[in-house]
């Protein structure tokens, strides 16, 4: 599915408020949580930075020791 900034701003707006329902255009959506609400977020968030050809940050940890010598 392809997401606009649009609707980004009206799930954040709406959890900024409290709001569990958000609506986009002609469709309403209601959210059971904060969570629920939360992840959709994401969700759409990262489908805008993959859709304008972000790629997926990644971490490395390197960790190292002397041993018990």
């Amino acid at each position: 599915m392809t997401y606009t900034t649009t609707q980004l701003d009206a799930l954040k707006r709406a959890l900024a408020t409290g709001e569990r329902r958000v609506s986009f255009a002609d469709k309403t959506v209601e959210y059971r949580s904060v969570e629920e609400l939360q992840a959709a977020i994401r969700t759409v968030e990262s489908e805008l930075a993959r859709s304008a050809g972000a790629g997926r940050k990644r971490q490395i940890r390197v960790a190292t020791s002397k041993g018990f010598a």
